[in-house]
């Protein structure tokens, strides 16, 4: 039996060039699984193995990798920091015990590293935290810790203490132990010295251990109650304090370091062994039923109970399709059949793999608490459970945001069409924020993502990977529609030719909806004029109808249905009859219902030096922008203001031109609001003409 105790399945997140890949490559070095440092911005990286990520020098999806140190086994996952790729950064998150947040020493906390932070808050994730780069230029370890305290309403639990900034940081001093850790200029990880503290910061050690120890024998109240009697508590007492207080979100143990220069590594992989959680003390995966609410049963973590595990990722390589699973209660092993509760179809598990990046090590079981792959599996999704056919149940599933922009894409040449659809088909399993379909009327292949940047290494990929030469429209924004009056009408559906005839008449009112509600419909009908069996009919008709609006074509959002009253025939009544009758009555009613185009608008984050913070509002305001905040940091000043995405296209270059390159920006779906008048007006002309070039 594997002992638990010593497995740590963790994630490292960050924002965007914080360092998150190089400190993996760092982890990777120092316990042995790696012999040559492979460097980012060379496209080296150990798990940067897309082309797409070397040559743009980003993470664009998890890769995972396992090692060990001081005998426990580390799972680990490097997430992207990309906000079109959070998606990626979600579902790690969900499946794992705890994670490192890397922050940038001089660039503190980003606006990616903000979105990463709350998703692993709701994620319930326990987090230590490494102020990276410290050998940068304007870093600052005490600003950043200032930060994560203002920025992210979090409490850092200070650990070590850095000697020497900027260029002349050597090393920490541990306040635990009170010993200086120092490394010397070759950039080796293993050429360090412990010292005693050096004398100019003694003070400073007292006084930060202090606030150390104060906060950690909170967690015991035997332990603080000697504390305040004068007694100091022993290490194993502080260490098992700091361990509760980190497992149960009280605080993050904070370290600092330079993982580039390779200083600082060594206390932080001792920080994940020593308070990070192992699997079987968080807490354990609630089961739901088929409408996806919980059932009050847990996945237990432990090799005995039945077979729990989550399918969290899916990547297509040259050896075939790979289905990332995490293991929450009992075993899998080779040759067992097991259950996808989604499909309801049995898959027998043919080969499973340990992954180290694109890399691969053939396996025969994993169990409670394992990070795995399974090679070639059928009809498996991401968010997918797969459970003992005997002893079903279901995990919580994944909940993915709908993509806000897309773009329509046509193969150059005739033999490509089979191409692109073979690998959307992989392209779709990998990524569940990407969405493909097909325009019924012109054929064209609609690709649908989170950002640009999202739907241009898609492309990217069915170039290069896949080989298939595309020509590429203009991005098209996600409008939806509405309406804005109450409605009370009535359609008389009848239809006599001889035979059994067709007969349906319904009364009701369409009404807006509250905001974010989609389709409601009720029945107030009484008195059987319309007989109930036929009331699902009348509902799906008006709902089939949802998806196309009468102002440009787009799907219609919040809009209340009543049926109050209509007639039957006893003889020519049918579900078909009334279905046909609540479609008709929705093309007859909206029009009167004050229809109205709504814009998606987005969270906007803007990064930007001083000195153009006037360039950068006045070119958000020029874009309908609306600001919301402004906030002054060291090295600059974040605007965040909620702009409609049709004028957010090309962003980044502006950004980039108006503030010298140092600008940066993320941006993330917020709400839906009603068009301006000149807006909707262009995007209604628009639909009309791509409606007449198709007829």
């Amino acid at each position: 039996m594997v002992d638990l105790t010593k497995y740590r399945n963790i994630g490292i997140f960050a924002h965007v060039d914080a360092g998150k890949t190089t400190t993996t490559e760092r982890i990777l070095k120092l316990t042995g699984r790696i012999h040559k440092l492979g460097e980012v911005h060379e496209g080296e990286a150990t798990t940067d193995f897309m082309d797409q990520e070397r040559e743009r020098g980003i993470t664009i999806q998890s890769a995972a990798t396992t090692c060990y140190w001081k005998d426990h086994r580390l799972n680990i996952i490097d997430t992207p920091g990309h906000v079109d790729f959070t998606i990626e950064v979600y579902r790690s998150l969900k499946v794992l015990d705890g994670g490192i947040g890397v922050f940038c020493g001089s660039g503190g906390v980003e606006p990616q590293s903000e979105t990463n932070w709350r998703y692993a808050n709701d994620s319930e994730v326990s987090r230590i935290i490494y102020v990276n780069k410290l050998d940068r230029i304007g870093a600052n370890f005490y600003r950043v810790v200032k930060q994560v305290e203002n920025v992210l309403g979090a409490k850092p639990l200070v650990m070590v203490l850095p000697i020497g900034t900027e260029e002349n940081f050597k090393g920490v001093v541990d306040l635990l132990t009170r010993k200086a850790w120092i490394w010397d200029n070759t950039g080796l990880p293993e050429n360090y010295t412990i010292t005693d503290v050096p004398e100019d910061m003694v003070d400073d050690v007292e006084t930060w251990r202090e606030k150390l120890i104060e906060t950690a024998v909170e967690m015991d109240d035997a332990v603080m109650e000697r504390y305040l009697e004068g007694e100091e508590p022993a290490l194993e007492d502080i260490n098992r304090c700091i361990r509760k207080g980190t497992i149960d979100l009280a605080f993050f143990p904070t370290y600092c370091g330079s993982s580039f220069k390779n200083k600082g590594m060594q206390l932080v992989l001792d920080a994940v062994v020593d308070y990070l959680p192992n699997p079987t003390e968080v807490k354990p995966q609630p089961e739901t039923d088929e409408e996806g609410n919980e059932t009050g049963k847990f996945a237990i973590v432990d090799a005995d109970k039945p077979l729990r595990a989550l399918a969290f990722k899916i990547m297509d390589d040259r050896f075939g399709a790979l289905t990332f699973i995490r293991v929450y209660s009992g075993k899998i092993a080779k040759g067992m059949t097991v259950l996808n509760t989604y499909t309801g179809k049995t898959e027998r598990i043919g080969r499973m793999v340990e992954m180290h990046a694109n890399s691969r090590e053939e396996i025969e079981s994993a169990q409670a608490g394992d990070i795995c792959a399974v090679v070639g599996m059928k009809s498996i999704q991401t968010g997918h459970t797969l459970c003992d056919p005997n002893n079903p149940g279901t995990l919580e599933p994944m909940v993915f945001p709908a993509p806000v922009i897309s773009i329509a894409v046509a193969p150059k040449d005739k033999g490509g069409s089979e191409k692109l659809g073979i690998a959307l088909g992989k392209m779709i399993q990998e990524d569940p924020s990407f969405q493909v379909e097909t325009d019924q009327d012109s054929g064209e292949t609609i690709l649908k993502g989170m950002g640009e940047l999202h739907l241009d290494i898609k492309v990217d990929i069915l170039k290069r990977t896949y080989g298939v030469e595309l020509v590429v429209g203009k991005p098209q924004v996600a409008y939806r529609e509405t309406i804005t009056r109450r409605v009370e009408d009535s359609y008389t559906h009848k239809k006599q030719s001889g035979g059994s005839g067709q007969y349906g008449k319904i009364d009701y009112v369409i009404s807006p909806g509250e905001p974010g509600t989609g389709y409601v419909f009720e029945s107030s009908v009484v008195g059987g004029n319309v007989p109930k069996e036929f009331w699902p009919a009348v509902e799906k008709g008006f709902k089939l109808m949802m998806g196309e609006g009468v102002l440009a074509g787009y799907p219609v959002l919040d809009v209340h249905v009543n049926l109050t009253d209509g007639s039957y025939h006893a003889v020519d009544s049918s579900a078909i009859a009334f279905e046909i009758a609540a479609k008709a009555a929705f093309r007859q009613s909206i029009p009167k219902a004050g229809p109205q185009l709504l814009e998606p608008v987005m969270k906007v984050d803007v990064f930007t030096p001083e000195d153009h913070v006037g360039d950068v509002i006045g070119d958000l305001n020029r874009r309908r922008g609306m600001i919301k905040s402004q906030e002054a940091g060291v090295t600059g000043v974040r605007i965040k203001a909620d702009v409609p995405l049709s004028e957010m296209f090309g962003y980044i270059g502006h950004l980039r031109t108006m503030t010298s390159g140092r600008g940066q920006f993320s941006m993330e779906f917020s709400h839906y609001t009603p068009c301006p008048n000149n807006v909707a007006e262009v995007v209604i002309e628009e639909a009309k003409k791509r409606k007449a070039a198709k007829d």
